[in-house]
């Protein structure tokens, strides 16, 4: 990225402009579709049937019905809406810290939010984050897996007790606001099993981090396994790098109870010819490009150069992530592993100063959170490393010099 007066900035963290800021496949597809017509969906346009076939080959074909909207926003509000209209309940189990939305719908569902707002409605129920390093359960235990879908498990029965019926889980496919986290695999398996015989779906939100980002797969919910298949998908930012599009992937039952109400559901701009266009030109560079190759190995890369850190910084608690979707948890200390939320901010800062733009996540706000356009190379990831490491040793040196026990960076 470039600033007012030019000067290129390494862009670590921007998740939306999925396969690089004004990539020219992406800014021709769009141009060319509006010099013939863009117009809203009522009028029959084949970009909106070819987007939506191609779409659907990413994805388990039981997956099969196709909304589209145009934010993530948007998206998630309609699942919740869809899910309602199915199972005929109310409540959602989110987990913890979890973002879903601006809209007034999902700030109820988004404890990152509603916590600093008006608070936990009746008809939300909080799950704990599956975090294996600073959850509840985590990696000495014998069984994570099943101990966290247990939690889910007691908040049906305690729902159950008081009379309340579940309509959805809604997750993070990989949750990012709550600390970059990669949930243990048939975690989701588990608590699928649950929210269904208590009559509810599975909604998972890929809105984040969809679109090859987990490099192995093309959507994040597949690191849990073959499987495991969730009732809606939703998707949004990296879906047009930029462009307003976002969508739904639901089951046919879903969607048929939907249909059922008989009140059309109808989005003025949604699947709009230019949209779409930009669409299948997304599809198309992930392909081309081979941009799910490239996240694994330049992922894998970034891994191992940051866990090299890890050895050498202590602030360095944990390193965690898949493809190009990796979280470095900042620490006071070993034992309790508090969030080193001055020193994160700080260094944040301190990389701006170098050009490099990254930002914190998590409860504590004190993990690195690295979401790159999806074209980031070898020469970017050790350029980062490499800046971060001359950052944290000038840190430790002025702590050192201060000769301070707490946070030198208040």
């Amino acid at each position: 990225m470039y600033d007012e007066k030019g000067r290129q900035y390494l862009d670590c963290i921007n998740n939306v402009a999925h396969v690089g800021h004004c990539h020219p496949d992406i800014v021709k597809a769009a141009h060319e579709q509006n010099q013939l017509l863009n117009t809203n969906s009522r009028y029959l346009h084949d970009n909106l049937v070819d987007y939506a076939e191609r779409l659907s080959k990413t994805l388990p074909e039981k997956l099969c019905t196709f909304y589209f909207l145009n934010s993530g926003s948007e998206a998630n509000d309609l699942a919740l809406r869809m899910a309602r209209q199915y199972t005929k309940h109310k409540d959602v189990i989110v987990l913890d810290h979890a973002y879903h939305g601006h809209l007034t719908s999902l700030i109820d569902i988004s404890p990152y939010k509603f916590r600093n707002l008006e608070g936990q409605k009746e008809w939300v129920h909080v799950a704990p984050v599956p975090d294996t390093y600073r959850g509840i359960y985590r990696e000495d235990h014998e069984d994570s897996v099943t101990a966290y879908a247990n939690e889910v498990r007691s908040i049906i029965e305690q729902a159950h007790t008081r009379g309340r019926k579940i309509a959805a889980f809604f997750a993070e496919s990989l949750p990012s606001v709550g600390g970059q986290i990669i949930p243990p695999a048939g975690y989701f398996q588990k608590v699928a099993e649950h929210v269904h015989k208590a009559g509810g779906i599975f909604i998972a939100d890929e809105i984040q981090v969809g679109f090859g980002r987990a490099g192995k797969h093309f959507w994040a919910f597949q690191l849990q396994g073959e499987d495991f298949i969730p009732d809606i998908v939703t998707m949004g930012k990296p879906i047009g790098n930029g462009h307003p599009i976002a969508c739904v992937a639901a089951t046919k039952e879903v969607a048929e109870a939907f249909a059922a109400t008989g009140v059309e559901y109808f989005n003025t701009f949604g699947g709009n010819p230019v949209s779409c266009a930009v669409g299948l030109a997304v599809l198309d560079v992930i392909e081309k490009e081979h941009l799910q190759a490239h996240a694994t190995e330049v992922g894998n890369f970034l891994m191992e150069l940051l866990n090299q850190q890890k050895i050498k910084h202590p602030i360095i608690g944990d390193v965690r992530g898949i493809g190009l979707f990796i979280g470095v948890d900042l620490i006071k200390d070993q034992a309790e592993r508090t969030p080193a939320t001055a020193e994160a901010e700080y260094l944040i800062t301190r990389l701006k100063e170098e050009y490099i733009l990254l930002s914190t996540d998590g409860p504590g706000r004190n993990v690195l959170k690295f979401k790159p356009p999806m074209c980031f190379s070898m020469e970017d990831a050790k350029f980062v490393v490499d800046t971060i490491d001359k950052i944290l040793t000038d840190m430790e040196k002025q702590c050192l010099s201060q000769q301070e026990t707490s946070s030198c960076f208040t």
